[in-house]
């Protein structure tokens, strides 16, 4: 259990810092914070502070898709958040294209990490995911099918809104699920005969991989 702990944490914040440096480089962000910065752009709120009121708006609608959330759900709408908008009152603005795309590469490789910690904890899905799994269940569509259409509805509003969009945008969809995949098997848990938590070779069951 301390172990998971840390994980999860570890992994939610570790996951917002990653989210910040994407942003800071400009070059195109992940699917879910496009519309997170459209909509920053439109309230004048920040990117976190955005990102907390999605995912909550995002958890109500687990209530008709039979959906339970765990501690990694509900921390998961604070804490991704709150690291967001620290790591990005911390890292210096830049404009240097030499700078920002070793941001982007960092943000991205960083992003399936904090995924393998978090996803491997086995604390619950974050609220977009459990939405994602939900609607499958729900109308029996394929996951890929249910991802796809969440993604490109909420790629299209954050860009109409002022999200950015760019290279960074695909290169996250095409890296994520094999670094995830990696970093599920690295930090993946399970419980051993004893009691104990020892380190795992196989995939946590049920986790849903990003990509």
């Amino acid at each position: 259990m301390p172990r998971r702990l840390v994980q999860l944490y570890a992994g939610l914040a570790l996951y917002g810092a990653s989210s910040a440096l994407l942003v800071e480089a400009g070059l195109g962000l992940e699917p879910w914070n496009v519309l997170h910065q459209g909509l920053a752009e439109l309230t004048g709120l920040t990117i976190g502070v955005v990102s907390i009121f999605v995912g909550a708006a995002v958890l109500l609608l687990w209530i008709p898709l039979r959906q339970r959330p765990g501690l990694g759900t509900v921390s998961n709408v604070f804490v991704v958040g709150i690291a967001m908008d620290g790591t990005l009152a911390l890292v210096p603005d830049t404009h240097a294209l030499a700078v920002r795309v070793p941001l982007m590469l960092a943000g991205i490789v960083l992003n399936g990490l904090a995924t393998g910690l978090y996803i491997s904890a086995s604390f619950g899905p974050g609220p977009r995911d459990g939405l994602m799994t939900g609607v499958h269940r729900r109308t029996d569509r394929s996951i890929r099918l249910v991802r796809t259409v969440l993604e490109v509805a909420v790629v299209a509003t954050g860009f109409a809104l002022g999200g950015t969009v760019g290279i960074g945008t695909v290169l996250y969809a095409v890296a994520i699920g094999p670094l995830a995949q990696l970093f599920l098997r690295v930090f993946a848990v399970r419980r051993a005969p004893t009691g104990s938590t020892v380190v795992a070779t196989g995939q946590p069951e049920g986790a849903i991989l990003p990509g």
